[in-house]
């Protein structure tokens, strides 16, 4: 691709066969980047790889559970000796691994599981890329996959909150580290975005589904190809003077702050919505 934003770009994401890291993967590609995927699930990233090798992309497809430093530093030595460098970082991966009940019913297990998941694992990516980032022949970019719940109140997941938010903190603090070494880092917080783990229409009733255009001002939930724009421009030179930010990419629903357009198309700061929402999630167990 001649005039590809990422043309020879080395871009490794995690979580990449599915969802919002697929997209992210495809959208790379199309912009002429040199992929690596890295998921634990063998099946989808299998699935994953033929659908590159199909259209034919450049793809190296990694089984890795990036939440066991092991793994991530075997992960990072293949890239080393297939590439010997790494232009791009995309940290992908995070779950709230169903632990939703209120923080008096959390176990130590369920505070440490979705540290490990949505944190601690986003940090020893990015700490164990540095060097391969470090030797990018021009600016070398890591993006960090946040959530907008690490920026309202959320009930009954308050350490998954936590810890989104935590994100932006290392990114900030990153950022004046690695600025020196011409290496940018940023992060996108998404609202609520449809893919195979995050499943709204199973959350809210049917009659109530179409209301969504009352709840974010754009009149949509998030498709896994919103978020991928987002870091395609984080990725790529149009974003060069940009980091240590966070790009919440929410459909306007941050900005609304708890308002709510009414059937009548007026706004409202109370609930309008009855027997709806993901209130039959919550697990007191």
């Amino acid at each position: 691709m001649a005039d590809g934003l990422l043309n020879n770009k080395v871009a490794l994401v995690t979580g990449g066969a599915s969802g919002i890291g697929f997209a992210t993967a495809r959208q790379f590609a199309d912009e002429g980047a040199q992929l690596i995927i890295a998921d634990k699930n063998s099946e989808k990233l299998i699935k994953a790889k033929n659908w590159f090798i199909e259209h034919n992309y450049s793809i190296l497809a990694i089984e890795c559970d990036v939440c066991d430093s092991s793994q991530v530093a075997s992960l990072m030595a293949n890239i080393q000796s297939t590439y010997g460098h790494l232009d791009i970082l995309v940290n992908n991966v995070g779950d709230f691994l169903g632990r939703i009940k209120p923080f008096v019913s959390m176990t130590d297990d369920d505070i440490d599981d979705l540290f490990t998941v949505n944190l601690r694992q986003l940090m020893i990516c990015t700490r164990d890329a540095i060097p391969l980032l470090m030797q990018a022949s021009q600016q070398a970019s890591v993006i960090c996959i946040s959530s907008i719940e690490g920026y309202r109140g959320m009930p009954n997941i308050a350490p998954y909150g936590a810890y989104k938010l935590g994100i932006e903190g290392f990114v900030k603090s990153i950022a004046l580290e690695l600025g020196p070494d011409n290496i940018r880092i940023n992060a996108i917080a998404p609202e609520t975005t449809e893919t195979d783990q995050v499943q709204p229409k199973k959350w809210i009733s049917e009659a109530n589904y179409p209301r969504v255009k009352e709840w974010i001002p754009l009149g949509r939930f998030g498709q896994p190809d919103d978020i991928a724009g987002s870091a395609l421009f984080l990725a790529s030179r149009l974003s060069q003077w940009i980091t240590g930010t966070v790009i919440h990419c929410d459909g306007g629903a941050l900005a609304a702050a708890g308002w709510y357009r009414t059937p009548e198309g007026s706004w409202t700061n109370t609930p309008v919505i009855t027997e709806s929402g993901i209130t039959g999630l919550i697990n007191e167990d």
